[in-house]
């Protein structure tokens, strides 16, 4: 999600794993590359529904959903690239896959990134939308401290105002 926000418009919804120890490493690198408000995370599903389709009972099923699937650890020791994006790859990347899997399956109106992609690559965005040198540098500065180990305990709603991404719940994952 960079800072200009191509595509998205106020009301539209995100849930992401938030990764703090992640952000410790890369944050410099989002912050500069503008992330309206994100820090360091994985997408679960952009977009989901619209914020004012989201009542009491979206939120409880979300819930429900997110606490049957175990909190997870992932590691992150490689890039990736994208078209104009430079990331970083989770392993494993199944409880992700089956994170989103579970909330198309419930809302299947709202397929990953609106459905423009034939296969969702889980991923932990370093650097977006800036020129192949800016992708070059970060990637010689973040190589050393590779991999990055962060673990996923919720999930969170995110809402964009039309110019930042806002919190709205978050979703624990089940642990023990």
């Amino acid at each position: 999600m960079s800072e200009d926000q191509p595509g998205y418009r106020a009301g539209d919804t995100a849930l992401l794993i938030s990764l703090p120890e992640a952000h410790e490493v890369i944050g410099p690198w989002v912050a500069e590359t503008g992330s309206a408000g994100v820090d360091a995370h994985v997408t679960v599903l952009v977009p989901f529904l619209d914020a004012g389709e989201i009542d009491d009972g979206v939120l409880a099923e979300l819930r429900g959903l997110f606490a049957a699937h175990p909190a997870f650890e992932l590691s992150f020791a490689g890039f990736g690239r994208f078209p104009g994006v430079l990331y970083l790859v989770p392993e494993p990347a199944g409880p992700v896959h089956a994170l989103t899997t579970a909330v198309v399956s419930r809302w299947p109106q709202c397929p990953p990134y609106g459905g423009i992609f034939d296969e969702v690559v889980p991923h932990l965005t370093v650097v977006h939308g800036r020129d192949d040198a800016t992708r070059a540098a970060a990637e010689a500065a973040l190589e050393a401290r590779l991999p990055v180990r962060a673990r996923a305990e919720a999930v969170d709603l995110l809402v964009f105002d039309g110019e930042r991404w806002r919190p709205r719940a978050r979703f624990p994952l089940a642990t023990g």
